[in-house]
């Protein structure tokens, strides 16, 4: 459905004129000539926009604005006045009105007024969805991810359906957003629905809506995501998480287009674009009857999988780079940098989290690293596995470059801590290494048990 808007005039010839132009702009549009009946059709309908004239019989416009606005403050305002006058327009604009507008009406400058305040009611919904710091940014110079940056390019200006497929951590949702971001609908909602939050007795409020008083606990009128969405994109996060129930309603709407608030008998018509995401396998999920044959085929329209971060790990760097930036900021410190020898460790590990992980990481060598450099002894054990060969020295580890130079640092350093009766002191100034650097170092590698054996 498109957005709707309240008209309320005790001049009927008013809401009739406002009326017409603006349902030629593509809006539903309500009228009502009284304070009274505008509060009631705002708890029944709850429009996103109300143009209200101050001048009407009961309750005037200053007290239904302000009555509006204690029960429902996201509603945007205009006012409307035959009698304007500057103490009348610092009045409302005080009381949260959006704008004020002088009779006689201009029919163009109204639609200019109510585009205009629909599109800050839409930049704020998709705001106070969006995550905080959100980078939507997809970096890396691999094959893989040049070849889905391209893939994104082509689908992107389309109204084609999609089906994101990756492991958890490898930039689902960053992909859907780029999708949104460059598509004919990057002016309009981009919602998320994180499909296995949602507890199954709740589905259907939290996707359609509900009406006052429809279950317990209802003690308002809520827009549903397919409502909020209208007009621009529906992300639906790990659909696979989904039960069967919740998938049989996901699937009606996406076929008819069209729903009904939880306890509402109103058919609301809307446009959506949808993606979808998931991180499992949904041809193996069909065969063992957890995921919907029909669905999949709806959802997967063009399908896109993004590799996991160890099979591009030439990105590692790029990606360390870029986090290590954008953490900095959002931290409130100064740029730190990465040395040679901390990618290296970055490399190595094989990154099971993903991206994610990564991200993680980073943020904690921001945070805690006590210099600017960031090195490979600031870096904490990336795994038990990669933990267990740093210490040991194992025979796998020694086929990469680090491992062997790891393992020659171990011995040499048990060797010159024997020659010097374990005495870190003395040990630390005859192989020019600060003392701290040492106890470091004879931790990481166990050295201690090494003593305990001899």
């Amino acid at each position: 459905m498109n957005e709707t808007i309240l008209v309320v005039d005790d001049e009927e010839s008013i809401c009739l004129s406002l009326k017409g132009i603006l349902s030629d702009e593509g809006y539903e549009v309500l009228t009502s000539q009284s304070g009274e009946e505008c509060l009631d059709i705002i708890e029944e309908e709850l429009p996103s926009l109300v143009l209200l004239d101050i001048w009407l019989p009961g309750i005037d416009g200053i007290e239904t604005l302000k009555r509006i606005k204690s029960r429902h403050p996201k509603i945007q305002v205009i006012m409307i006045s035959g009698h304007g006058s500057v103490e009348s327009a610092v009045t409302t604009t005080k009381l949260g009105a959006f704008d004020f507008i002088e009779k006689p009406l201009s029919l163009d400058k109204i639609v200019l007024i109510v585009n205009h305040a629909l599109d800050i009611i839409r930049l704020e919904e998709e705001n106070r969805l969006l995550k905080n710091g959100q980078s939507h940014e997809i970096d890396g110079n691999s094959k893989a991810i040049l070849e889905l940056k391209e893939m994104i390019q082509i689908i992107s200006p389309t109204n084609a359906w999609i089906l994101i497929m990756g492991e958890n951590g490898t930039g689902k949702e960053l992909v859907a957003r780029s999708i949104h971001r460059q598509s004919s609908r990057s002016d309009k909602p981009f919602i998320e629905v994180n499909c296995a939050a949602i507890p199954e007795e709740l589905i259907e409020s939290e996707l359609f809506g509900h009406e006052k008083g429809a279950f317990t606990g209802a003690t308002e009128k809520k827009r549903g995501k397919f409502d909020l969405a209208n007009r621009g994109t529906i992300f639906l996060d790990e659909v696979a998480d989904m039960s069967l129930k919740a998938q049989a309603k996901i699937l009606r709407i996406l076929q008819e287009k069209k729903f009904e608030r939880v306890g509402g008998t109103r058919v609301i018509d809307t446009d959506v674009r949808v993606l979808a995401a998931t991180n499992k396998n949904l041809e193996h999920e069909m065969e063992k009857g957890r995921f919907r044959q029909d669905l999949y085929y709806r959802l997967n329209v063009i399908p896109l999988e993004i590799s996991p971060l160890r099979d591009r790990i030439e990105d590692v760097p790029l990606l360390a780079d870029h986090f290590i930036r954008e953490l900095s900021l959002k931290e409130s410190k100064m740029e730190k940098h990465i040395t040679d020898n901390a990618l290296e460790v970055l490399i190595e590990h094989t990154w099971p989290g993903n991206v994610r992980e990564l991200k993680n990481i980073i943020e904690r060598l921001v945070i805690t690293s006590p210099s600017n450099i960031i090195t490979a002894d600031d870096i904490p054990p990336l795994s038990k596995l990669n933990h267990k060969s740093r210490n040991s020295g194992s025979s796998e580890d020694v086929y990469s470059f680090r491992g062997a130079r790891e393992m020659f640092e171990k011995d040499y350093l048990a060797k010159k801590l024997v020659e010097n009766d374990w005495n870190v002191k003395k040990t630390a100034k005859s192989i020019g290494l600060e003392r701290s650097n040492l106890h470091k170092k004879i931790k990481a590698y166990g050295l201690n048990e090494v003593k305990e054996k001899l």
